[in-house]
């Protein structure tokens, strides 16, 4: 499976689960549905991001390092959205979901074919 195909997959499934762990937060009941959903998109963003970075640049340390770090901007976005300051509850799923992505992406997404 290509990179960036690999990375969105890995990205949204990870994305729905870091969206799913808002359960745990009583004030966020009302909203699990939409935290979810927001989840699922800004784990595909940070995946199909990461996958194509994987796909350009062949290095597991600065591929977890840029997925780290979309998955943080991303989160940091969130959190500068919602107004409410959730930074460790929202930042922290959404690092751990970039890094997870950046290092799948460069481990086990296919490397592009060099024709001849």
């Amino acid at each position: 499976m290509s990179k960036p195909i690999l990375g969105l997959l890995l990205g949204g499934i990870l994305g729905a689960l870091d969206g799913l762990s808002a359960i745990l937060y009583p004030e966020t009941q009302n909203e699990i549905v939409q935290i979810v959903i927001g989840s699922t998109i800004k784990g595909f963003i940070a995946g199909i991001a990461t996958g194509y970075f994987a796909k350009k640049y062949q290095s597991l340390p600065i591929g977890i390092v840029f997925g780290l770090g979309m998955g943080l901007i991303l989160a940091y976005l969130v959190v500068v959205m919602d107004g409410r300051g959730f930074y460790l509850e929202i930042m922290l799923p959404g690092g751990l979901v970039g890094l997870i992505v950046g290092f799948a992406t460069q481990r086990y997404g296919a490397a592009p074919r060099v024709s001849a």
